[in-house]
């Protein structure tokens, strides 16, 4: 154990151990009580979440104890709201949540309380789930560190010293430490992916519409930032989908596709199909010493499980790729954010990323913008073809180990600059742009004993396809279960 690593403080409570599904079974089945679920995971936040900064704007505990009750009280009546019935959660501060603040990490929204419940929210709290407080995010979601100065910066539960990624930092964070059974995020440039293989955990980046993204007051260009679940088992990622995924009205380019399939059985047969390995794009992404050969492990692993596992070269222009990126980035999110930008009393407020990501919008062209949505996508059409090739693609999901949590972003790789503040995260962007569902896999630990993660992708709207081979793995090689986090 890393000398910064809280120490082991004993066994964990049977409660806060068990996986998501098998605690919403025994809540179901009335073999544990809303309340000492509650009870459990309350007692476990006050213990362990002073060290990590990974729950923030917590409730009031006598409030959410009196919530428990009602759900105990609806169980013995016969009402059971589904699967999130008595979980607690903390949806990340970029989500909605209705009379919580939602900060997104900056000091404009501080002191900002919801009026309206996200879609993604609206589904969790139907289903029973009990909203305790936030997860902890970077400013607006901006890079993979989640530090902020509204809640300070969230720590990994694998050595303190270290970042815990992001945006979805603080879910992964408590995720790995037990804080909640499952945990929900989003992805624009690697929120759900990146802070679960810093934690050991996985993150699922869902198919393009698979999970609506709203109520939002621009709901047909936003096509590239989705939310989605994290958990530590593929059959609790499942099932958190088959919750939050599905049509509404409200998102025109939402899949209408029943989420139920997502709550059925795992198990496929996994021989014969076809893997992909990219590794660093033969030589294009630099790599810190020690992650591609954790994901070759895995990858024999996979083969274990019985897939053909061969190298892949990919047929498009990666340098091309990060330009496509650079020119959606800046318009997707210098648009949102350009009237804090422009405001010089909010302008004062940001980081500067936020300015970086307005200017560079301010200077593209419509002309420019469109070329840029037409080699997106060429880009998705030579996906296609590739998915003739291979079921599936594998890369690593990053391209550093968890690094100093003081660090802002890495500034080089393997003695390589890195030019922006996302370009250590290149890894996961061409999935992002092709809007392929993919999962981060844990692949084990490096020298230094912290984590690291390796991409499952799917074709286009293959979710079910991706979560049966990450769960295929995890029959293999089980890292979650083999080494949590000290505590």
């Amino acid at each position: 154990m890393n000398a910064a690593t809280p120490a082991a403080s004993g066994r964990l409570n049977d409660i806060v151990a068990m996986p998501a599904h098998a605690l919403s079974d025994a809540i179901r089945q009335r073999r544990v009580s809303c309340r000492e679920v509650m009870t459990a995971y309350l007692q476990h936040i006050d213990e362990v979440n002073p060290r990590l900064n990974a729950i923030v704007a917590r409730r009031d505990a006598q409030d959410l104890l009196r919530e428990a009750d009602e759900r105990d009280a609806q169980l013995a009546a016969g009402q059971w709201l589904g699967w999130f019935h008595g979980m607690p959660q903390a949806p990340k501060d970029l989500t909605a949540v209705r009379g919580m603040v939602t900060s997104m990490g900056s000091l404009v929204y501080k002191d900002q309380v919801t009026q309206h419940d996200s879609i993604l929210v609206e589904r969790m709290r139907a289903a029973g789930a009990i909203f305790i407080g936030r997860t902890n995010v970077p400013e607006f979601g901006l890079g993979s560190h989640t530090y902020n100065k509204v809640y300070g910066t969230t720590r990994n539960p694998y050595d303190t010293t270290k970042t815990a990624g992001g945006s979805s930092g603080g879910a992964a964070a408590a995720l790995a430490a037990r804080l909640l059974p499952v945990a929900d995020g989003s992805d624009f440039g690697g929120s759900l992916r990146n802070p679960a293989a810093f934690c050991n955990v996985y993150g699922m980046r869902p198919s393009a519409g698979r999970v609506p993204f709203g109520p939002s007051n621009e709901v047909f260009l936003k096509q590239l930032s989705y939310e989605g679940p994290m958990g530590r088992t593929p059959r609790d990622v499942a099932r958190m989908l088959s919750v939050i995924a599905g049509p509404d009205a409200r998102v025109p380019l939402s899949l209408g596709d029943d989420p139920a399939v997502f709550a059925q059985p795992l198990d496929a047969d996994m021989r014969g199909k076809r893997i992909g390995w990219l590794a660093d794009w033969n030589g294009y992404l630099p790599m810190e010493p020690g992650i591609l050969e954790l994901c070759e492990q895995a990858l024999t692993d996979l083969g274990a499980a019985g897939c053909q596992v061969d190298a892949y070269r990919v047929p498009f222009d990666p340098a091309q790729l990060w330009r496509i990126w650079l020119a959606h980035r800046h318009l997707l999110v210098g648009g949102q954010l350009h009237g804090l930008v422009s405001n010089p009393e909010t302008r004062k407020l940001v980081k500067p990323a936020v300015i970086w990501e307005v200017e560079g919008m301010d200077g593209m062209t419509a002309h420019q913008v469109f070329q840029a949505t037409e080699a997106r996508s060429a880009w998705y059409q030579r996906v296609l073809a590739m998915f003739q090739d291979v079921d599936f693609l594998a890369v690593p999901t990053a391209q550093v180990f968890p690094f100093d949590a003081e660090l802002d972003w890495p500034k080089a790789i393997a003695g390589r600059a890195m030019d922006t503040y996302h370009r250590w995260m290149e890894t996961v962007t061409p999935w992002t742009l092709a809007g392929c569902p993919v999962i981060s896999v844990p692949v084990g630990f490096g020298a230094a004993g912290l984590p690291m993660g390796m991409q499952l992708i799917g074709p286009p709207r293959g979710d079910l396809a991706v979560l049966q081979l990450a769960h295929a793995y995890e029959q293999v090689r089980d890292w979650v279960g083999q080494r949590p986090p000290q505590f």
